[in-house]
């Protein structure tokens, strides 16, 4: 052999003397992976023990050293030489007497040089073809290189002014959305300045609690000052300035805006910036602790008049109220409150406030295991909010009533529901908040861990560069941990759980901490663990029992009694969260996304679908 060339980004590919070795050849994905690790290497080299420690950090030394004896075999057998990947000493080495080209090492070699010299930096972008290794996103030993190799890819594209390509590459990438602005302003082309702000308020979501900095609302302001006039343009430059208030701390300048900026939307009818500045308002509330004072005052003066202007504010607070719902204590308390505000609501005669009061209800009723009250004020919340015209508040029902289904082993019409208001929740101003929750119900109604992670990767895949609610996210970073772990795939089980673990950090207590006790301890059982997993299943229970969920604190008891390992073929997506039945029950469940297999599968374990934020 006297050439090979090894390209990685944007797919995986040898060249061996001008032949590309065919994927066939491939026989082991270990074989490929070994190539792929050592290519990455400082001098293509690296310790025998830490390769096999990469490819199976799971296994003993012994079965590792093992598997990588045999990996290497099919490695040389693919690349048609013995002496391709050579073992000196305790060293691996990849073709050491062949003329090696690595198409992600040259690019990081060029790409330094342009940006050191200030040239050759659009040279350097036509070898970036695509990211690094994209299938093996999940491969920890390719996390780092990748994420090094996309910010050299960014900043070259900076250096080069091509800021229409780092918005494609990084749509929230506030710089190259100003700068976009800036070069339509010089032009002359003030609306498309206009337009780009609004590209970049629909990534940095009011709703979430982002926005447009200083600088950038400053460019914007420039672009709308000879048509002030325009209601929707004072309306978004005050809302930005309410955000940017929110970010830096000052609550009550980001209060003062963000009502302002509701008077302005509602004096215009804008739909979209009643709710966003609505939801500023909710956020900075809750930052302050007084978010349920706030949404019974905007509840009672806004079933006064059930209006189509009065549910955008409503629809704003339901993020709010899931994350309340959340808290320790949470739904008792809403439950509480919103008995009272459910007789007001029906004394005025309000179709929206009934149904909300109805929906809250029925989850606090989910989350305490009553769940024929659930199905009842849930079917309710349902009817009321399609009567209302009411589509985020029908899409969360529908969600709840799906996570009934599952709790009573239905998953097949838990899943049918939640792939019919997918297509719904697109489409609503809520998005961000709405489609990675029904995601997650998804993966909860699928029939194996193995399917659910196939379910979770495509939606991955339709998640990414999208703006998705850190919060709402919670139970699908959870039900990903746990089927990860369940299907083998321990590695990224673990990023799953770094994640959610992340995300716990948003709440006081609660469901949520108890929920990662579970989930570490299903990961801790995959590890073979057995004494830990025991041991965090009964720190679960106990979490789960303080906060009234005594189905969630069975279901842990009965899963630490079992002392075996977890062989089900039955999803466990989203089981750490709320409501479950413990006792062992057939299950069927979807092939993806959109369409069901039926039959019949057995689920050995015992374990059962639970309810999730």
């Amino acid at each position: 052999m006297k050439t090979c060339a090894v390209i990685m980004l944007g797919a995986f590919r040898v060249v061996v003397d001008g032949r590309t070795v065919p994927d066939a050849a491939w026989k082991r994905t270990k074989a490929a992976g070994i190539v792929k690790i050592l290519a990455l290497a400082e001098g293509h080299r690296l310790h025998r023990d830490v390769v096999a420690d990469l490819l199976w950090p799971d296994l003993s030394a012994q079965a590792a050293a093992s598997n990588l004896r045999k990996a290497m075999h099919f490695a040389r057998a693919a690349l048609g030489s013995s002496g391709t990947v050579q073992a000196r000493g305790h060293l691996l080495v990849l073709l050491p007497d062949a003329e090696v080209s690595i198409d992600a090492e040259r690019f990081e070699a060029d790409g330094r040089a342009a940006l050191a010299s200030s040239a050759g930096a659009t040279e350097a972008l036509a070898l970036y073809r695509g990211d690094l290794l994209p299938d093996d996103r999940f491969a920890v030993w390719a996390e780092e290189p990748r994420d090094r190799l996309r910010t050299l890819y960014l900043h070259l594209l900076k250096a080069a002014g091509r800021w229409d390509d780092v918005v494609k590459a990084e749509p929230t990438d506030e710089d190259a959305h100003r700068e976009i602005m800036v070069r339509a302003l010089e032009a002359g082309d003030r609306q498309g300045a206009i337009r780009q702000f609004e590209r970049l308020r629909e990534r940095l979501r009011a709703d979430l609690g982002m926005g447009p900095g200083a600088a950038t609302l400053a460019v914007y302001e420039e672009a709308i000052a000879g048509d002030v006039r325009r209601a929707e343009n004072r309306t978004r430059a005050t809302l930005a300035r309410a955000l940017i208030a929110l970010n830096s701390g000052d609550l009550v300048e980001a209060t003062s805006y963000a009502r302002h900026a509701r008077e302005l939307a509602m004096e215009a009818n804008l739909g979209r910036e009643i709710g966003e500045a609505s939801a500023v308002l909710a956020i900075a509330a809750n930052m302050q602790d007084r978010w349920p004072e706030v949404f019974e005052a905007e509840f009672v003066e806004l079933t006064r008049h059930d209006s189509a202007r009065s549910g955008y504010v409503l629809d704003a607070q339901l993020c709010l109220a899931e994350f309340c719902l959340c808290g320790p204590d949470g739904h008792r308390d809403i439950a509480r409150r919103v008995a009272r505000l459910r007789t007001i609501a029906e004394r005025a005669g309000s179709v929206r406030g009934q149904a909300i009061a109805d929906l809250l209800l029925g989850e606090a009723a989910l989350f305490s295991g009553e769940l024929g009250d659930a199905h009842g004020l849930l079917q309710s919340a349902l009817e009321l909010h399609r009567r209302a015209g009411a589509t985020a508040g029908e899409i969360v029902t529908l969600q709840r009533l799906a996570e009934v289904d599952l709790a009573q082993d239905r998953p097949e019409e838990a899943a049918r529901a939640a792939s019919r208001a997918l297509a719904a929740a697109a489409s609503t101003w809520l998005e961000p908040h709405l489609v990675v929750r029904l995601y997650g119900v998804l993966a909860e109604a699928a029939r194996s861990p193995a399917q659910a992670v196939r379910i979770i990767e495509r939606a991955d895949a339709a998640l990414a560069g999208r703006s998705v609610c850190p919060p709402c996210s919670m139970g699908y970073q959870v039900a990903a941990a746990m089927n990860y772990a369940l299907a083998g795939k321990l590695d990224a089980a673990r990023r799953r759980l770094a994640s959610a673990e992340q995300l716990a950090g948003m709440w006081p207590g609660g469901p949520w901490h108890a929920a990662l006790w579970e989930a570490r301890a299903v990961l801790r059982r995959a590890e073979g663990h057995e004494d830990q997993s025991i041991a965090l299943f009964r720190e679960a229970a106990a979490t789960f029992a303080e906060l009234g969920r005594r189905q969630d604190e069975q279901r842990c008891l009965a899963r630490a009694a079992q002392r075996s390992p977890m062989t089900s073929g039955k999803s466990l997506a989203g089981q750490a969260v709320f409501t479950s039945t413990n006792a062992p029950k057939p299950s069927t469940g979807q092939d993806d996304l959109g369409s069901f297999r039926h039959g019949h599968h057995s689920n050995r374990n015992g374990h059962s679908q639970s309810s999730r934020r």
